[in-house]
């Protein structure tokens, strides 16, 4: 599986009639990873009036998600912020929107553009990586494979986590899960099946 995911976190700020708008947006790979992060901004900007948030964690067909008005009138903010975040087509992403009123009420419209707005000015900032979920595995296979193997591992974009030289040589690597059986089999037929692949537990 692979999908879009943020490379590092991202904080934009919008202003709409005084108030402030902090917008910040970061990875977070689990639920409580989410909760975590907006725990933190919570004790970072403790004398805020809002943290409006909403996360995505995984992608379809296996999603998690999560939001809170923080306060604000019910459905004003918190599903406006997750709609931008399902509209980004991202997984495992946790957005807080914190709110500093600036004595202006915007009402029930104004407060959905407002967070609207907010979360596409952060997401329009936003860098993003390709998020590739792997297997873990171990093989072995003689020296005269090793030029053999190594073309095989490159043209799977095989990540190698360690190498172990003896009378033979023994890789760990991490495979991406979508192409795990034609690298087994491409293996198996360049060793006309004598080196076999183990999967390692994490």
């Amino acid at each position: 599986m692979q999908y879009n995911v943020p490379a590092k976190p991202c904080r934009v700020e919008t202003r709409v009639s005084n108030s402030r708008f902090i917008t910040t947006v970061q990875r977070a790979d689990s639920v409580k990873d989410a909760q975590n992060f907006i725990r933190e901004i919570r004790a970072e900007m403790p004398d805020a009036n809002h943290h409006v948030y909403a996360y995505k964690i995984g992608y379809p067909p296996s999603v998690s998600e999560g939001m809170s008005d923080d306060g604000e009138p019910s459905g004003t903010s918190g599903p406006p912020v997750l709609a931008v975040l399902r509209g980004n087509d991202l997984g495992d992403t946790v957005v807080v929107v914190t709110r500093y009123f600036g004595g202006t009420k915007l009402g029930t419209g104004g407060l959905v553009a407002a967070y609207t707005k907010s979360a596409q000015d952060a997401f329009a900032e936003l860098v993003t990586e390709r998020k590739v979920e792997r297997v873990t595995c171990t093989f072995t296979y003689p020296y005269a494979l090793h030029q053999t193997m190594g073309k095989i591992i490159e043209q799977f974009e095989v990540m190698t986590d360690h190498e172990e030289f003896g009378a033979d040589v023994t890789l760990t690597v991490q495979v991406p899960l979508e192409s795990f059986g034609a690298f087994q089999k491409c293996v198996s037929d360049a060793s006309a099946g004598q080196v076999q692949i183990s999967t390692v537990d994490r």
